[in-house]
């Protein structure tokens, strides 16, 4: 079976198990006419393009190899993730997340090998945009990026921010450093793969579908699966 990324696998359980607990009432999308329109252009620009290519790397490329590729970049995720951890104060996580990357960079030959799930030593998912969260930033409004797609006004801010720390945008050869993110960008979507499959077969309205889910999703990785009905409210920098 070919990997598919915990981070998608995690979003389709929250669409699975949980759109039909977040109602439009509930659901900030005051910019709706543009995401709708900025989401037809996604779709359209990865059928016509990034579809395809992952369709035939995931088709040609051997299982052990695509797993590699795959451990490589989420090696390098923890990176922003053990920064993130520090940040909201999670020092025994940092710590973990920290032994995880180095483990991983070394025994695991610059994380071809995930060393580190093996040895029993588990994987967190941190980033700035779960950052402001935690200390209280409500999440804005849903928007969807170009490009980037499902995302909140906090989410794009931190996005923005995790570049920064990115070790591929520190590559300063630009050909070599935008040949990786396009090997990182084939090798995330030929892991939606399956996941679009589900979407296609269930989802009338898969804008709604993809929102619902999405906002789900970062809520519950904002406050480690256990949300509370005025978490997103403490703090609105972004109120309408």
């Amino acid at each position: 079976m070919k990997r598919t990324h915990l981070m998608f696998l995690l979003l389709m359980l929250a669409v699975l198990s949980g759109c039909t607990t977040m109602h439009s009432a509930e659901t900030s999308d005051p910019f709706q006419p543009y995401n709708r329109v900025m989401h037809q252009f996604n779709d359209t620009l990865d059928a016509a393009i990034l579809k395809p290519v992952a369709t035939v790397y995931d088709a040609i490329t051997p299982d052990p190899i695509s797993q590699g590729v795959g451990n490589v970049f989420s090696n390098l995720a923890d990176v922003k993730v053990v920064l993130n951890d520090l940040l909201q104060f999670k020092f025994a996580q940092a710590g973990s997340d920290l032994h995880r990357l180095l483990v991983n960079s070394t025994v695991g030959i610059g994380g071809i090998f995930d060393v580190a799930t093996l040895s029993g030593i588990e994987k967190h998912h941190e980033d700035f945009g779960q950052t402001l969260g935690h200390w209280g930033v409500s999440s804005g409004p849903y928007i969807v990026l170009p490009l980037f797609g499902p995302s909140t006004v906090r989410d794009a801010v931190g996005l923005v921010t995790d570049s920064v720390v990115d070790p591929v945008m520190q590559i300063d050869h630009v050909p070599s450093r935008n040949e990786i993110i396009t090997a990182r960008i084939i090798d995330q979507r030929a892991g939606l793969l399956a996941v679009g499959k589900v979407i296609d077969a269930a989802a009338i309205d898969d804008y709604s579908y993809i929102r619902d889910g999405y906002l789900q999703r970062r809520q519950n990785l904002v406050f480690d699966g256990n949300p509370t009905e005025t978490d997103d409210e403490d703090f609105d920098l972004f109120s309408e």
